[in-house]
């Protein structure tokens, strides 16, 4: 068994890869590299049975080279210290690779969600909110939390009611929070928003015809052979968009086991059958593996990790047969397993450029909740007018009607939810090819994984940079 090193050593371990590539001087790398604050406390809950539980909570906030800091809350029995000083970090390096303009953070509460009623998580979810707001945590302008693992809308909202209880009169108090409902402030297209662009990453790369031919795979989505591990919100909305898009999905794996189908695998049936039977196994046409993590070891062109950390190790990598493994969870490959697939041949797309689509969209509720105003509610109407003349224009000009539904689809304004995707589709293309600009200037010296980091620690540095400081 090979040695396992804990997160947030192995977040490191990357990142000393990508520093020693780079010339800036070594006390700002020491000063990026670090967590800059760790808040770790405890508060009682009363059970519905009238007993008394003792919670821990955790908020890190990794850099605030940028405020205010951003990273999503998890509810987990895994929680610790180090997982969530891991993650914060992984989120400064995410928010600078797609130029959101934040540092990291991620926050979470120990506990195992389905062992909770509903009242329950919300006074959990209301005294962590109190307490990180009494320490200063939370903010606006301070700290923004998310929805991440075992959490969603519900609890955001929680948050953001709990926030502005104790903010009385603060005009900004919505933006305390992103994630949310769209009656409380919440944004159209937030929920697909980590899965979409994901999607947008994985297309990027197989769109790049110099990639493409070194990993000796056709240019594009359609016929890939592709697993995704984990079915939750990211997993899902993956493997939809991959369908779509003409992918085959030759392997699913969930908690409770994995099911493989070399001639593919139909998502909204799995779905379904699970609904039904509580479980993806024993569906028509598919064969049950032994165990979830089967799944990694499928034949496939691409495997989308899209649970927890460390999923694909030193143990399981020398097993992995994928082209490219697609990081859609944060570090689901450690820095043991990134060697062995490197020697193999494969590519791995990072987590720190490929799953910062929530993040974006998170940067865009944020925004809106500081300018008060919708997407696309000013301009909407007014570009469906503009459209309208053009289209009577060239009616006029060729003396031919357009069917009524070709004008209204070539008439219509952007919605708020259009402008959000194509927002996020542009944000994922962009910096993929920066990264990629990156990889290129240091001729063979640095894979994606290497190249995202110091993507971001050049970002990170100019910011020390302008401000004066190592000089």
């Amino acid at each position: 068994m090979s040695k396992q090193f804990r997160f947030f050593e192995q977040v490191n371990r990357s990142f000393d890869r990508a520093a020693a590539l780079t010339k800036h001087d070594p006390r700002m790398l020491a000063q990026i590299r670090e967590c800059n604050a760790v808040y770790h406390f405890t508060f009682p809950v009363k059970r519905d049975d009238g007993s008394i539980e003792v919670v821990h909570g955790w908020r890190a906030e990794h850099s605030h080279h940028k405020l205010p800091t951003k990273g999503g809350i998890r509810y987990s029995y895994m929680v610790s210290e180090d997982e969530v000083k891991a993650l914060a970090a992984l989120m400064t390096y995410k928010c600078a690779i797609v130029d959101a303009p934040f540092g990291g953070a991620k926050g979470g509460i120990k506990i195992t969600r389905h062992e909770y009623s509903n009242g329950e998580l919300e006074r959990i979810t209301r005294r962590y909110t109190y307490e990180l707001k009494k320490k200063n945590f939370i903010g606006p302008g301070v700290d923004v939390p998310a929805p991440d693992y075992g959490t969603g809308a519900q609890e955001m909202a929680w948050m953001a009611d709990t926030y502005q209880s104790l903010s009385a009169g603060e005009l900004n108090a919505l933006a305390c929070v992103t994630g949310k409902p769209i009656a409380q402030g919440g944004i159209r297209g937030r929920e697909q928003a980590t899965g979409r662009g994901v999607y947008f990453g994985i297309r990027e790369l197989c769109n790049d015809a110099e990639v493409m031919k070194r990993l000796g795979l056709e240019q594009g989505i359609a016929g890939k052979r592709v697993v995704v591990q984990g079915l939750g919100n990211v997993g899902f909305y993956v493997s939809k968009y991959m369908q779509e898009a003409g992918a085959v999905l030759v392997g699913l794996a969930e908690y409770e086991g994995a099911i493989g189908n070399p001639d593919g695998l139909d998502l909204d049936s799995v779905v379904k059958h699970r609904k039904d039977s509580g479980s993806i196994l024993n569906f028509p046409g598919a064969t049950d593996l032994e165990t979830s993590s089967k799944a990694l070891e499928l034949d496939c062109d691409i495997l989308v990790p899209a649970a927890l950390e460390n999923q694909v190790t030193r143990d399981n990598a020398p097993d992995v047969k994928a082209k490219i493994i697609a990081e859609a969870a944060n570090g689901p490959t450690t820095a043991g397993a990134d060697e062995i697939l490197s020697e193999k041949g494969a590519l791995v797309l990072p987590d720190t450029y490929l799953n910062a689509g929530g993040v974006t969209v998170s940067y865009f509720e944020w925004v809106k909740n500081l300018s008060h105003v919708r997407f696309g509610r000013m301009q909407k109407r007014f570009e469906e007018g503009a459209f309208h003349r053009i289209v009577g224009a060239m009616e006029s000009h060729t003396g031919r009607l357009l069917p009524l539904e070709e004008r209204a689809e070539l008439t219509r304004g952007a919605s708020e939810e259009d402008l959000v995707n194509s927002g996020l589709e542009e944000t994922m293309a962009l910096a993929y090819q920066t990264v990629r600009t990156t990889q290129n200037s240091y001729d063979g010296k640095a894979n994606l994984r290497a190249a995202a980091f110091i993507t971001a620690i050049n970002k990170i540095a100019l910011c020390y940079e302008d401000l004066g400081f190592f000089p």
